[in-house]
């Protein structure tokens, strides 16, 4: 028999718990939520309360998920997901819906945190994203829209180029202190959060592909974790437990909160990726208003950030030009 007491007493709690454990942040999880900051970390804590286990370990400038809070983390984005698409299939009858399919990694890091702009905006349309590594045909499986990470010639006839990415190591300030690093040499010395791809596919984030860029040798005495997924070795390198490949610029607002930095800030140590971010859309879907609206919403978001990415460097050269 289901018990009221079974259960959260709210919906709010487990998506103020799902934002903050995805993104290892209350400040970012209030932002994706449109509430404060403060709202989240009462939501997390009223569910440990009702729970009775601590879900996080608040430390300085950094938020990690215990044991009990990664288990529950993983059902609670399984069943939050399942409504989601419950939802959505019930909206199908009445509202329009947009069909996305991407990568886990752009859409964990990149759209999902704008989505709730793009509804705030357009109500009426509902998104469904379709998240995997796979390279879906739209027309075959019923998809509007497909966002790949890809190099060009793989990209399919007609995409349109949303913008490259850069790689560059990153670390939290945590890991920092007390250590000086101001070589590349430094930067080694340093536990390497790398990822475990035996199929080849994501080389090219590799430590390996990275340190033959730089031109040196990677370290070979077994120092650092490995990790199945991006994510992964990204929350890894939020909780201090080493230097990460961070990818700009899905990574920004990670460097802008500051819960990311850059140990090494010369241009050299940027590598710019072979593939990059193509949009993709069904011809079919075209026609349709909901999908123009939420492609040229995606444009213009894309052309904004790369905007505001620019200001910085245009106020640097002005203080560094001579009067």
């Amino acid at each position: 028999m289901t018990r009221q007491r079974d259960l959260p007493t709210s919906l709010d709690l487990l998506l103020g718990f799902d934002a903050a454990a995805r993104l290892l942040s209350f400040t970012s999880a209030a932002g994706e939520l449109f509430v404060t900051q403060s709202a989240v970390s009462r939501q997390v804590q009223q569910l440990e309360e009702q729970l009775g286990v601590k879900l996080f370990e608040r430390r300085t400038r950094a938020l990690v998920l215990t044991e009990a809070g990664e288990l529950y983390h993983r059902e609670v984005a399984k069943a939050l997901a399942q409504l989601r698409e419950a939802t959505a299939q019930v909206r199908a009858r009445t509202a329009p819906v947009v069909r996305v399919t991407t990568t886990v990694t752009f859409a964990s890091l990149w759209l999902v945190p704008r989505l709730a702009l793009f509804q705030a905006k357009h109500p009426d349309i509902s998104v469904h994203i379709v998240a995997d590594n796979a390279v879906r045909e739209l027309e075959r499986l019923s998809l509007d829209v497909a966002i790949r990470y890809c190099p060009e010639a793989l990209a399919g006839e007609g995409a349109e180029l949303l913008f490259g990415e850069q790689v560059a190591p990153v670390v939290s300030p945590a890991l920092l202190k007390g250590r000086r690093v101001c070589t590349l040499d430094d930067l080694l010395q340093l536990p390497l959060l790398d990822l475990d791809d035996p199929t080849g596919a994501g080389l090219w984030l590799s430590w390996k592909v990275w340190c033959e860029a730089m031109n040196v040798p990677r370290p070979r005495d077994g120092r650092g974790l490995r990790y199945s997924h991006y994510d992964q070795a990204l929350q890894a390198a939020v909780a201090g437990q080493g230097v990460a490949l961070g990818r700009f610029p899905l990574i920004d607002p990670f460097i802008a909160d500051g819960r990311l930095v850059m140990p090494l800030r010369d241009k050299r140590y940027a590598t710019r990726a072979q593939r990059a971010y193509w949009l993709l859309g069904s011809p079919a879907a075209a026609r349709r208003a909901e999908v123009r609206t939420f492609t040229d919403w995606l444009r213009a978001q894309v052309a904004k950030e790369a905007a505001q990415a620019l200001k910085p460097a245009r106020a640097r050269r002005r203080q560094q030009s001579p009067e």
